[in-house]
């Protein structure tokens, strides 16, 4: 029992951050689905829609209503009436003095009314309409998480990319500080001039100050990336494995065709619902000017001095009421109501059009990031043996210290290109995959590729 007992304890006092650590895509887009900020606010506003859609029911739900109260009164017609009410009434009472001057009369009245909603048109066009808005608040919830998810990855292989660089820069520092060395090597041996040397150490600090940018730039990356998520910035840990290589992207991006499509997009969804709750409010709006139909019924009870106490006597009946005119308010009401629903109307072709020109800008974004990719891998091959060159012919005094540092900066930018062309494809082919419909979530298994 005491191991137990410490076992907890020491349980208990792990930091929240240690407790909830992220340290892959799949499991940083499953918590991004409940702690993402845009996706809280999304839910949100969906519920509330939701509960707009259940306060619709009060057009066919009986509603039920308890009252009760006191009243005294020596108003000769009320104080008879009161009588009345409690089955109090005596000969004794119709004496004309008595009638004329009653003592004061209490009673404690208790009731409990029901109204039944039979007939009301509007009633029911309003419950579809707030079915339809409510079920555009999902969509449009649907819509925000795939933001939501698209803003992780971007975030996850954003802070991959920023080591990248770093780790690429690091290596281009400790390549320039060993060319500074071997420049004041030659210059104390007197086979370069002093100038090189000078030039060496200037070229070595522009690429330390760039790690340093770098650096601070992947702590920030890191801080995005939590933002996205919703969690505090040191729950999450991208993994120590780098951009995934050209070919298992080349592979994804291949099999993740057009064809593919995941059907309606939400946000599209979304729109449609907006348009049909529109629709189905401006028949509200119409409606509202049919004669309505409604039952009540209620139970009251009259006592001189206890709560449902006395005789118990009901009430019951059918109305019928109808406002054929109030003001011109119900013409206006139809109007806006129209109004609103030519605006729903076209947001939703609107959302439509938007949704195919999305789609084929996304597509060509992964068509132009995979050349892109092609070329910074070749240019990478190129700058790497370009480099070895120059560093040979520096070495046999054919080259200048310029010529060997700026094959070397060539060879990082083009190890910083070929990163940044990966990581441009990973993002397109997110962008067209939430384009298309289908869920992000299926760019975790490029991971396994790292």
């Amino acid at each position: 029992m005491r191991t137990l007992l410490i076992t907890l304890a020491l349980i208990g006092a792990v930091p929240r951050g240690m407790a909830a650590q992220i340290t892959d895509l799949r499991t940083a887009l499953t918590r991004a689905e409940s702690a993402a900020y845009a996706n809280r606010m999304a839910a949100g506003r969906a519920e509330a829609e939701a509960a707009a859609a259940s306060a619709s029911l009060r057009g066919f739900l009986p509603a039920v209503r308890l009252e009760g109260g006191y009243v005294g009164t020596n108003e000769p017609l009320s104080a008879f009436g009161t009588l009345l009410r409690q089955r109090a009434v005596t000969p004794e009472a119709f004496d004309p003095a008595r009638l004329n001057h009653p003592d004061n009369t209490g009673n404690v009245a208790a009731a409990t009314i029901l109204e039944q909603p039979l007939i009301n048109a509007d009633a029911w066009f309003a419950r579809r309409a707030a079915l339809s808005a409510a079920g555009a608040a999902r969509a449009s919830a649907e819509w925000e998480r795939s933001g939501t998810a698209v803003r992780v990855v971007r975030g996850w292989y954003g802070a991959i990319l920023a080591r990248a660089v770093t780790a690429a820069l690091d290596t281009a520092f400790a390549s320039a500080q060993t060319h500074q060395r071997q420049a004041e090597s030659m210059h104390r041996n007197e086979l370069v001039t002093r100038s090189d040397a000078l030039l060496a150490a200037v070229r070595a600090g522009e690429v330390e100050s760039r790690l340093l940018a770098a650096q601070g730039e992947a702590d920030l990356a890191r801080t995005r990336l939590a933002l996205a998520i919703g969690i505090p910035p040191d729950s999450v840990t991208p993994p120590g494995a780098g951009l995934p290589p050209a070919a298992a992207l080349r592979g994804f991006v291949a099999a993740d065709t057009l064809a593919a499509a995941g059907g309606e997009r939400a946000d599209v969804r979304a729109a449609r619902l907006a348009a049909s709750a529109a629709s189905l409010d401006a028949r509200r709006a119409t409606a509202a000017l049919l004669p309505r139909v409604n039952a009540f019924g209620r139970l009251d009870w009259n006592s001189a001095d206890a709560p449902f106490g006395g005789g118990e006597s009901w009430t019951a009946g059918v109305m019928v009421s109808w406002t054929p005119f109030s003001g011109g308010a119900e013409l206006a009401e139809r109007r806006a109501a129209g109004g609103r629903q030519a605006v729903a109307a076209a947001a939703s072709e609107a959302a439509v059009a938007q949704g195919a020109l999305e789609l084929e800008a996304a597509a060509t974004a992964v068509r132009v990031a995979l050349a892109r990719m092609d070329i910074a891998e070749r240019g990478v091959a190129q700058s790497v043996e370009a480099h070895r060159i120059v560093a040979r012919k520096y070495e046999g005094g054919v080259a200048t210290v310029t010529d060997l540092f700026d094959a070397a900066a060539a060879e990082t930018a083009a190890r910083l290109a070929f990163a940044e062309a990966r990581y441009q494809l990973i993002i397109a082919a997110a962008e067209r995959r939430r384009a298309s419909g289908r869920e992000i979530a299926a760019l975790a298994s490029l991971e396994e590729t790292e």
